[in-house]
């Protein structure tokens, strides 16, 4: 298998890290959306990151139904997503929230970088700002009412794993501060100091215009 994307992305780090940790074999292809473009486009017709091509030839894009295929490869008993029940809806809610967040801080960064500073448009920045914070507080809050090992039970899934990547994204992207929200950025601590976080993690660095 080949993962397409670079780890500054959370959404292509969070399926690295979860292969990783289920002890997945890939090939890491460290392409750009924007120099790599060309190259992209030839596997993904959305030219669009993460694309894992599998060694039949298919293609699959958008990280979340990647990581679906690669909990269905290892099966219940070990998917990083619980199969049913009511510890399957928060894992999910979890990680829709975290992704939300982390979409939000992408579209401050670009706003910011291919705008100039007299085309940008303040109440928009406001508004993603908003909802950005509003998505991660109530993160915050559930890590403070569950205090659990990880985010959802004695087990870490995909949301912890979800979480930190977009958590660490914001850090470095957007100006958030990390007293704000102190047990999210405990679980993230927690979490980049595991050998799958650090053997993945890459410094953002901001697009050009």
């Amino acid at each position: 298998m080949l993962l397409i994307g670079m780890f500054d992305s959370p959404f292509v780090r969070r399926v690295a890290i979860s292969a990783n940790l289920l002890g997945i074999e890939f090939e890491h292809a460290n392409w750009s959306v924007g120099a790599d473009h060309s190259r992209i486009l030839q596997h993904s017709a959305l030219g669009r990151v993460p694309a894992l091509l599998l060694d039949d030839g298919t293609t699959l894009t958008d990280s979340s139904a990647i990581l679906d295929y690669l909990d269905t490869m290892v099966g219940p008993e070990r998917a990083l997503v619980p199969p049913s029940g009511t510890q399957r809806r928060d894992v999910m809610r979890l990680i829709a929230l975290a992704l939300g967040a982390a979409e939000k801080g992408r579209e401050q960064v670009f706003e910011r970088v291919f705008h100039s500073a007299e085309c940008r448009h303040e109440p928009w920045l406001r508004r993603c700002c908003a909802q950005m914070n509003g998505a991660l507080s109530e993160l915050e809050v559930w890590r403070g009412t569950h205090p659990t090992p990880w985010m959802a039970g004695d087990r870490l899934s995909q949301a912890d794993i979800t979480v930190t990547c977009c958590w660490t994204l914001l850090i470095e992207s957007v100006a958030l501060e990390a007293s704000q929200y102190p047990n999210l950025a405990a679980l993230a601590g927690r979490c980049e100091a595991l050998p799958e976080f650090i053997a993945t993690y890459r410094p953002w660095i901001a697009p050009r215009a």
